[in-house]
Formats: C-alpha cells, structure tokens, sequence
C-alpha cells in the first residue's frame, strides 16, 4: 500500500515510460496538477508555495519526454489521460482537485467528464475553451513555426518550455490539442460536467495566438458557463498566457482555495 502521509520523490511507470513525480504528502486536500503542452512542473511552485502544506497535499509530474520523464513512442492525448490514471494510482490518490494550465485544463475536463465522481473540482488556468479557429492553413502554420523554433528547443528545454522530441512532434500535439478544443468536441465533454470548474483567464496572446484571437476565445467561455452552471469564470488574470503560472500564482492559488472551501454536493457516479 502506498504511503500518503510522506513526501514523496520517484517515477511512475506507464506504457513504456517512467513519469517523475513529486507528492508532498500528508493528509491534506489533494491537488494534481496537469502542465502545458511542453512545460514541467517546476512551473508551479509558486502556486503551490502560495497554498501551503497545511491544508494540501501537492502531486505534480512531468509528462512523457518533459522534465525529468522518459520517452514514449505515443504522445497523444489519450496517452496524456492514461497517465493521470497511473499517477493516482501509484499515489493512492482518492477525488483530487486538478488543476490544468493550457494543455493540461483540457487534460483535467476530460478526465473529469470520463471519471465522474473521481474529481472534488478542476480549475482551467487559460486553456480548455472552445474555438474553432484551426483549418488546414493553421496546420501548416503550426508545423512552420516549430520547425523555426527547433534550434531554440535546447533552451527552451532547460527553461522547461520545450519536450524531448522532434519539430514534428511538438507540432502534432498542438494541432491535435486544437482540433480536440473545437466546439463540437468540446462542449459535450463541458456540458456534461457535473462537478465545480472555475476558469482564471489570461490576457491577450501567446505563441502563435494573437492578442485579438485569444480575448475572443475567452470571451466564448460566456455560453459555457451559461449552459452549465457548474462551470464558472474565477477571475480574469493581467498576465498572458505564457506568464500566467509565474506572476499570476496568487491568483490561480485563491481560485484553487475557494473551490477547496466551497461545500459541494457528491458527484452523480
């Protein structure tokens, strides 16, 4: 049986990968926290900082081929999502709060939408809303910048900013992360939600998204939360995108405290 109550530094083997994890342990609130497409999770620790470890137990990993983690022959998502479920298991880790930045607030809706009763809440920091602004043209946009960028990667990696993995590679995870935002895919797996999502948006663009496109995208959440009141916008952040984690972790720090706070009615299973 897995011990809970001591911190806890390791890897979780998956498919045909090691995931490294970190699990501060004890017998607070359990929080897992989901990275952006390519980032580690050294990108949170002024979040957690700001919660404390008396009221919350921190779990944090790197992704296949980020961070500290091995490689894999499968990125997809749906690789991503098996790899929540071996990291709760390895950890014992019973209705956890996830916390999803970008590509990890899409990871954190799914899993939720596929797990009901499973989760205490998520909160999306700047990431699972629905857009349809991807088309062939975007693709071919995608696959260019990246192929610009693939000399940056070895700084970028130690910035925990890029993957271990090709141009190609980071490309198809963006395109596919994109297709799977579009409206028709998304708002089933939003409308179905039954427990407490709270938004904290970012302000104007990130890479590859202008400012204009990006405000629009957010200002689209307005139906969402209109249609499910379970979801809420939290808090609308000045910091972009890419800065959010870093200067705005007060603020993500508050959203994940007032979910925690709030009295919820048990999941539908």
């Amino acid at each position: 049986m897995t011990t809970t109550h001591s911190p806890w530094t390791g890897t979780v083997t998956v498919d045909d990968t090691a995931l490294a994890v970190t699990d501060t342990g004890g017998p607070g609130r359990p929080v897992v926290y989901l990275n952006g497409c390519y980032a580690d999770q050294s990108h949170w620790r002024r979040v957690t900082a700001d919660l404390g470890g008396a009221g919350f137990r921190h779990i944090t990993f790197d992704a296949r081929a980020r961070g500290k983690s091995q490689r894999s022959a499968d990125y997809s998502f749906e690789a991503c999502l098996r790899d929540i479920d071996a990291v709760l298991a390895a950890r014992a880790v019973e209705r956890p709060i996830l916390v999803g930045w970008s590509y990890g607030a899409a990871l954190a809706v799914n899993w939720a939408a596929r797990n009901p009763g499973r989760a205490e809440g998520v909160v999306c920091v700047d990431g699972a809303m629905p857009h349809e602004w991807l088309d062939d043209a975007a693709r071919v946009q995608i696959r260019k910048l990246f192929r610009r960028l693939s000399p940056l990667f070895p700084v970028a990696r130690r910035l925990g900013m890029a993957a271990r993995m090709s141009a190609a590679q980071h490309a198809e995870i963006n395109i596919e992360v994109n297709e799977l935002c579009a409206p028709a895919v998304l708002n089933p797996v939003l409308d179905s939600l039954a427990l407490p999502v709270h938004y904290v948006l970012a302000t104007g663009g990130n890479l590859g998204g202008e400012a204009q496109l990006m405000e629009k995208i957010r200002a689209d959440l307005t139906p969402v939360t209109l249609r499910n009141p379970n979801i809420r916008i939290a808090a609308k952040a000045p910091s972009n995108h890419s800065k959010i984690l870093r200067r705005d972790a007060p603020t993500i720090a508050h959203t994940i405290r007032t979910l925690a706070a709030a009295p919820h009615r048990a999941e539908a299973a």
